[in-house]
């Protein structure tokens, strides 16, 4: 099949260093071009991508026949504005999370997706991951008994102002950088949605979530979740059923805080581990989506999941509003 044909929008950082060399290197795709005025950005994609076509605007790059598919990795209040834009344009988009700052935002999304014809998601690569498919398959397939509780942290450290995540008007905020992956995390792996959000704490610092601590009811089981940008860097999720434990101890930065691990500890008192070293997620998550464009495949994370995971972040900013 003929390669997908991909350009980025903006030089994020975090585009130059992972979702870039991913699009380079996954099969069925190919980096074509980036949209920046930067000069000394542009370099830094070079460097891995020779050849690359720069734009010095991203409504260039949108115009640019020659490209596909659109890779956005811009600051979180953008997110709606460029994928409705690119969509426009007739490309298939892949927007960082979050891709929405409201759940209802992604209606709109979902219109245009439908009337383009062109597929539309939000960049949350976790659920590519094997642990995450391997984790949904032995809960929902019994392996740990009735689930009872699930139970998610996700922290690191930044203190940084000038950080984007330090940025109310950007959009920042730990949940919405993090909090998406303990939220959807437990979404994926049980097939259920929240009911009612009980309880949400959430410390503030220049009017930005930097700790939050969530309690959710599910239907037949109760979760909470610890989500902090001031904490020291961990991550785990923890689904506790009434016939085993299922733990990854590195869910969602695999092989970058850690190599992801699964361990299931069932009433026989016997313990399994599985690891998947090696594996790129953003690799599998492009993959995936181009597979999805070139096939019609259903994708794994379309943008009605990814408007649930919105739903439950709009709960607990709406729990956390209320007075203790």
């Amino acid at each position: 099949m003929t390669p997908i044909r991909w350009g980025i929008l903006g030089a994020a950082n975090f585009a130059q260093k992972h979702m870039g060399p991913a699009i380079h290197a996954a099969k069925g795709a190919e980096l074509a071009a980036l949209a920046t005025s930067s000069a000394d950005k542009a370099a830094g994609f070079q460097a891995f991508a020779p050849g690359l076509r720069i734009h010095d605007s991203y409504d260039a790059l949108l115009a640019d026949a020659n490209i596909d598919a659109i890779y956005i990795p811009l600051p979180n209040h953008l997110h709606v504005e460029w994928s409705l834009k690119a969509l426009a344009a007739g490309k298939h988009v892949l927007c960082e999370k979050p891709m929405t700052l409201q759940a209802d935002e992604f209606d709109q999304l979902i219109t245009a997706r439908d009337q383009s014809g062109k597929l539309a998601a939000e960049a949350y690569m976790i659920v590519h991951h094997p642990q995450f498919i391997r984790a949904r398959e032995l809960v929902q397939g019994g392996a740990i008994g009735d689930l009872v509780h699930v139970d998610a942290t996700f922290s690191f450290f930044n203190d940084d102002a000038t950080n984007i995540r330090n940025k109310p008007e950007l959009g920042g905020g730990g949940l919405r950088d993090i909090g998406v992956y303990t939220f959807g995390a437990a979404r994926f792996v049980t097939g259920q949605e929240p009911y009612t959000v009980p309880y949400a704490k959430l410390q503030l610092d220049n009017n930005v979530d930097v700790f939050a601590q969530v309690a959710a009811d599910f239907p037949g089981f109760t979760y909470a979740a610890t989500v902090s940008m001031r904490m020291f860097p961990r991550q785990q999720i923890t689904f506790h059923g009434k016939k085993g434990v299922l733990t990854l101890t590195c869910p969602f930065n695999a092989d970058v805080f850690d190599a992801a691990t699964l361990t299931l500890e069932n009433a026989a008192q016997t313990v399994t581990t599985e690891r998947w070293p090696g594996v790129n997620q953003y690799v599998l998550q492009v993959e995936n989506f181009c597979n999805s464009v070139q096939t019609g495949a259903e994708y794994l994370c379309p943008l009605e999941f990814s408007r649930g995971t919105q739903h439950m972040m709009d709960m607990v900013f709406a729990a956390g509003a209320q007075p203790a």
